[in-house]
């Protein structure tokens, strides 16, 4: 029997019998975690507002074998919030369910349970916390994470260099199999077109260029939230699901 302590994000829960939850977390040292909260249904329980999806916390595991994540889920003893995101997030709709894809794609990301993702992790707690600051559109903050995250788990896009020959851009045409733009001598069958200016936001919400995003007409953002949309559909080789209550 062991003790362990980590700091995660709430992903989503479970109802388990009649007053339990199972939590699925993204922590900071074991990646993705499924643990069981008892009682947190009932009223008068200590902590069960603390386990809600969006919330930043530190929790106590106990766990009956000789590792965190092992043939039956971990117990959640303690939980104290680091910072309690959900409540700036869910008073709002677009908010909402752009933080709600940006659950579902961390955990998308991290589907082998007890394995570490820090950059995955980390991205998620910064991700949630500008959302949830409200200083940059929704929409936006959607769309650099989803970014980051494909470029963290090695599928970064280029929206300059040609990802083939790496030419150095502006390149005009993009494809998804390809990586990002390419030149006229690199096109292949059904490359899309994107406007130049779609283009710099796309390379702007990767490398952090608030300034030149937050700036960028609404035309050109509707055009980069769809290919990231299909961009990341491609390499996770299904859709998000809660992409299509994300509005556009």
């Amino acid at each position: 029997m062991s003790l362990y302590r980590d700091d995660g994000i709430v992903l989503r829960t479970q109802k388990l019998g009649e007053a339990d939850r199972i939590i699925t977390f993204l922590t900071r040292q074991h990646g993705k975690v499924r643990a069981v909260a008892r009682g947190v249904r009932r009223t008068k329980s200590k902590f069960g507002a603390r386990l809600e999806p969006f919330s930043h916390v530190d929790i106590q595991f106990f766990s009956r074998g000789s590792e965190l994540v092992g043939r039956t889920l971990p117990l959640c003893t303690q939980v104290e919030t680091i910072a309690p995101y959900g409540a700036r997030i869910v008073d709002d709709y677009t908010r909402y369910t752009a933080g709600t894809a940006m659950l579902e794609t961390a955990e998308r990301f991290a589907e082998n349970e007890g394995q570490p993702a820090v950059q995955q992790y980390l991205l998620l707690v910064g991700g949630l916390r500008t959302l949830a600051g409200g200083t940059h559109q929704s929409h936006l903050v959607l769309d650099a994470f989803l970014l980051r995250s494909l470029a963290v788990n090695g599928y970064g896009a280029s929206f300059t260099d040609c990802a083939r020959c790496g030419l150095p851009g502006p390149n005009r045409f993009f494809s998804l199999q390809a990586g990002g733009v390419l030149c006229g001598d690199c096109r292949v069958p059904g490359s899309a077109v994107p406007s130049p200016e779609t283009l710099v936001l796309l390379g702007a919400l990767l490398s952090g260029d608030w300034q030149t995003a937050d700036a960028c007409e609404p035309r050109y953002w509707r055009e980069g939230s769809g290919l990231v949309a299909a961009y990341l559909q491609w390499h996770l080789e299904r859709g998000i699901r809660s992409m299509r209550y994300v509005e556009k």
